[in-house]
């Protein structure tokens, strides 16, 4: 079985880094793709928001050198999430666990000049470890 996604896109916010109970760094980052389409006679623009999760010292990487509207490639896992609301209903979430991030151009919002590979994403601790996810809202 294969479970693998691969974007392009750029950051439609500066990346949120938080760290775990257990000291680990995750980031999210909100990036945009979009796709052009015909409608008859007409050609559209549709965009797709995907929340991607990256983690260890790519997340610092991307919280250090990303910025709103820079470029970045992700390859990554899809994952769906459940987690509990503040009104106690459940909620689900559908993210891109990262396990790689490259940063694309110069251009847009950077906070450095360049492209920029990222290492690759540890992924989030495993084991348990102290691990408490209840206090990441993404």
């Amino acid at each position: 079985m294969i479970n693998k996604a691969i974007i392009i896109g750029n950051l439609g916010a500066d990346p949120d880094l938080k760290t775990t109970n257990s000291g680990t760094p995750v980031c999210e980052l909100r990036v945009a793709t979009s796709d052009r389409f015909k409608s008859g006679d007409e050609w559209k623009e549709r965009t797709e928001w995907h929340r991607v999760v990256v983690w260890g010292r790519t997340a610092e990487n991307a919280a250090q050198y990303l910025a709103k509207g820079r470029r970045v490639y992700v390859e990554g896992r899809i994952q769906t999430r459940e987690w509990e609301g503040q009104d106690g209903a459940k909620r689900y979430t559908t993210e891109i666990v990262a396990q790689v991030v490259k940063f694309l151009g110069g251009e847009g919002g950077n906070r450095s000049g360049g492209s920029h590979s990222a290492p690759q994403s540890q992924g989030p601790p495993s084991g348990g470890g102290g691990f408490d996810d209840s206090s990441i809202p993404f």
